[in-house]
């Protein structure tokens, strides 16, 4: 049998384990190195390109509470994030090797292992690790996916695709305009309820006299312009999933009305006594401190315990700058494409303007100043001005700062072909006289 080119490294104190996992390894794959002591994990890693750790949780004697493995872990990740790691454990430590998972681990196997589970396991991380670098765009039959390559991004994803072939509610953490929306779709379409309906319920939109004839459904006649029996959302999406968004609005007096729900796995519509079973995938996402809410009272906790058996958190795209430019040209070829128009692109001097802009709304403004550039821009080419990006405060003071050149160069451009006239100047770069002002002063260009 043909061994699988992979370095592979076994780190555990016990030196049966070792023996024992490179015994199994090494007849599958090229390179097995072994550690029994984690404080060799650096120089393996700086001296070799490792594609795989099977990573022991704990080292010290009378210690087991794997805080050891989520340290390594943690450094691993931060030395070499293409590295995938599998974390080692006891059956009845298996909490902390879910912790584990959400902070980046690929998987976790539980000691004595399963030969064949062991190989399975490992063999799908090499073959993740073959593809984390060069994965941008994750493809599926029906939808293109941004991934990016971030590694926070790159986690997340990493997190839901293993998420996904199961049945766990699933939280989902982030400021506003990051995507929840869309990453809740790619769980779905991941799952085994693919081919069943997904169905989005904006929570934050839902007035409190609406939420259970809109969430539960009402028979005819339940009050007064109830003209006929009807399905409420958790109905319309049996056996498939739905996805209750800005989940943190809900007022406490209702939060015991879906606990039920979920508790119970029925739902009852208004006007009937009798409990439909539910089968349905719950997804759940907020842009508010949720374990705040818990403290404060304002959130039930039991609550909090039924949606989030997995904690997913999407990252601003201030925490993955690299990702901004190429995720803007995947966006403006999306919008194109809504509009039939073909041959779009950014101007030359569009990235650093990009990269350099706050983006407060995250994904979801970077979409929406490029949807108007498109609408407003001539010639297929699209500018800074376009785009608006101009007029924020974030901007060094430093005048070697490339973007603080191309700002006066735009504004001194923008003032020669309108002799001066501030209220043109100012509609064509799209700042306001106050922000051109200042801006006039900033750069000397008085004169």
């Amino acid at each position: 049998m043909r061994r699988k080119q992979a370095q592979i490294l076994i780190v555990d104190d016990q030196e049966e384990i070792l023996f024992s996992a490179k015994m199994i390894l090494k007849k599958h794959f090229e390179t097995i190195f072994t550690a029994n002591n984690p404080k060799k994990i650096i120089s393996i890693l700086n001296e070799n390109e490792i594609n795989v750790v099977l990573l022991d949780m704990n080292y010290r004697i009378g210690f087991e509470d794997g805080r050891e493995g989520i340290h390594w872990l943690k450094e691993i990740k931060e030395l070499s994030p293409q590295t995938i790691v599998i974390l080692m454990t006891a059956f009845g430590k298996i909490d902390t090797a879910v912790e584990g998972i959400k902070i980046g681990a690929f998987d976790y196997v539980l000691k004595p292992w399963n030969n064949e589970k062991l190989l399975e396991i490992i063999d799908k991380a090499v073959a993740e690790s073959r593809k984390s670098s060069k994965k941008v765009i994750i493809e599926k039959p029906e939808k293109n996916y941004f991934v990016g390559t971030s590694l926070k991004i790159k986690q997340a994803y990493l997190m839901a695709e293993k998420v996904a072939r199961t049945d766990a509610n699933v939280l989902i953490l982030g400021e506003n305009g990051t995507g929840k929306y869309v990453f809740a779709e790619f769980i779905h379409l991941n799952s085994e309820r693919k081919e069943q309906p997904f169905v989005h319920v904006d929570l934050g939109s839902l007035s409190d006299n609406l939420f259970e004839s809109e969430l539960f459904g009402y028979a005819k006649g339940a009050f007064t312009d109830a003209k006929t029996d009807t399905a409420g959302r958790f109905e319309t999406a049996l056996n498939g999933t739905i996805f209750l968004d800005e989940i943190g609005n809900i007022p406490l007096h209702l939060q015991s009305k879906l606990l039920h729900v979920l508790q119970t796995k029925t739902v009852t519509r208004l006007g009937e006594s009798k409990a439909r079973p539910l089968n349905v995938r719950i997804i759940a996402a907020t842009n508010s401190d949720i374990k705040a809410e818990v403290k404060n009272k304002t959130f039930r906790e039991d609550l909090l315990y039924r949606i989030n058996t997995m904690e997913i958190h999407l990252p601003s795209l201030r925490e993955r700058k690299d990702d901004i430019v190429p995720m803007a040209h995947f966006i403006l070829n999306k919008i194109a494409e809504k509009y039939n128009q073909e041959n779009w692109h950014f101007d030359d001097n569009v990235a650093p303007y990009l990269e350099k802009y706050p983006w407060k709304g995250n994904i979801r403004e970077l979409e929406n100043k490029i949807e108007r550039a498109l609408i407003l821009a001539d010639n297929n080419t699209i500018t800074v001005n376009d785009l608006d990006i101009l007029d924020f405060e974030d901007i060094q003071e430093n005048d070697e700062n490339p973007l603080s050149e191309m700002e006066k160069n735009a504004i001194e451009k923008a003032l020669f072909k309108h002799n001066g006239n501030i209220s043109k100047t100012a509609e064509e770069l799209g700042l306001s006289r106050a922000a051109l002002y200042r801006r006039i002063e900033k750069y000397d260009l008085k004169n």
